[in-house]
């Protein structure tokens, strides 16, 4: 297997009504690695989050606008408060991001299904930060608020 495909197992997640808690006191996620694809999972979680009344505010330097919203190359570069940090991106990836979000001031990293990185996940909750490793924030509101998950991941 690849360097890239590969990822330890998370260390921790907080509990399910911790979860929800979060779910419903937040506001706006940062989606790091967003595609403009509507066939990727990151655009159908991305959307769905929308859809549940979130501000989704698309991280990814290579577009200008996803799901019309205005695109920003980095978390530095987004002019509001962030609550969530959500990462589509490769393990290798994480740490940097990770350092930017504890930066910026969020208050979440939200690692998706299949991404995990436990240095960082220290490090994000050694500074304040609540931490969700190898879960899917689309999933995971469905599951708690009900609603149609409809999802299905492609981990290349």
């Amino acid at each position: 297997m690849e360097k890239h495909n590969t990822c330890p197992m998370p260390d921790s997640n907080p509990a399910t009504e911790d979860i929800k808690e979060l779910l419903k006191s937040v506001r706006t996620i940062a989606v790091v690695g967003l595609s403009d694809n509507p066939e990727k999972d990151s655009y159908r979680v991305a959307r769905y989050l929308i859809e549940k009344g979130y501000n989704v505010i698309p991280v990814n330097p290579g577009k200008k606008e996803i799901l019309g919203r205005t695109c920003y190359p980095d978390l530095s570069s987004i002019p509001e408060k962030i609550d969530i940090v959500d990462i589509f991106r490769p393990v290798e990836a994480i740490p940097p991001i990770v350092d930017e979000a504890i930066n910026v001031g969020a208050k979440v990293i939200w690692m998706q299904k299949g991404l995990a990185h436990p240095e960082s996940a220290e490090k994000a909750r050694n500074a304040g930060l609540k931490v969700i490793q190898s879960t899917c924030i689309k999933m995971e509101h469905s599951k708690i608020f009900g609603g149609d998950a409809g999802i299905t991941f492609n981990l290349q």
